[in-house]
């Protein structure tokens, strides 16, 4: 017999209180941007974590703190100042299909985003809906024309991506629930208008309750169980990303 929906909210309420909390820091990749206090640094480094967040947590973990010894600890000044001979030390970085091109790519594209357009909030924040924000994003990521191979890095919600990695980033910059792992550094986006990282282990376990219908993990499926996880937290969706992710990786659900 299908859970009514007020048992799922129960349920999802108590996994979300269970798993939001420091202790989940400490496996998972979201620990790197906490080595930091300053802003851009917890912006930056937090995204290019984001960006390689696929594969397994351990060597996603590994390989970001990998760039981060790169860029001394110190990831704003490094992508404001670098010169040509700080880039070598970036020679043979890679993660999974990530290489030193993209990686380079992706270093002078944030050097251009924090010089001509205002950062990573601003850029984000220039679109009233998070859709468009994501599209916005990605046009201005790309004006400087990387090498083709780059742009698989970024997703393309136009084309159906689910744009996890993108809205995993927004959860940690925007959600302010004091809880000690997302940020709430950004003011200008609402915890309200997010959209839930979809992954194998949230789509996995959303299927399992009956809360998602489509088998595809795609931006429709996005979508879908946002807008059912709206229904339960109008004010902040995707605090709900804690339970799904928790049942699905910490108690194979």
């Amino acid at each position: 017999m299908p859970l009514s929906k007020k048992q799922i909210f129960d349920f999802l309420e108590e996994k979300y209180s269970l798993y939001n909390n420091v202790s989940f820091i400490e496996n998972d990749p979201v620990q790197i941007p906490h080595l930091f206090s300053k802003k851009e640094d917890i912006e930056i480094s937090g995204f290019l974590t984001a960006s390689i967040a696929w594969g397994q947590r351990k060597t996603i973990i590994n390989n970001s703190i990998k760039l981060i010894k790169i860029m001394d600890y110190a990831p704003y000044e490094y992508i404001m100042n670098a010169k040509k001979q700080d880039y070598k030390l970036l020679d043979g970085f890679v993660h999974r299909t990530f290489n030193t091109s993209d990686c380079l790519y992706f270093l002078q594209s944030l050097r251009n985003i924090y010089k001509k357009h205002g950062g990573l909030e601003n850029v984000f924040s220039k679109k009233e809906s998070i859709e468009d924000a994501l599209i916005h994003f990605r046009k201005i990521f790309f004006e400087i024309t990387p090498e083709k191979r780059t742009y698989k890095h970024v997703s393309d919600i136009t084309k159906g991506a689910s744009a996890k990695r993108l809205n995993m980033y927004l959860r940690w910059m925007v959600r302010k629930d004091k809880r000690g792992v997302d940020f709430g550094l950004w003011n200008k986006i609402s915890p309200a208008n997010l959209f839930l990282p979809l992954d194998i282990h949230t789509g996995n376990v959303a299927r399992k309750l009956g809360i998602l219908k489509r088998q595809q993990s795609d931006w429709k499926a996005v979508c879908e169980l946002t807008g059912y996880l709206r229904e339960l937290c109008p004010e902040d969706p995707v605090k709900y990303d804690f339970a799904l992710f928790g049942l699905g990786i910490s108690e194979k659900f």
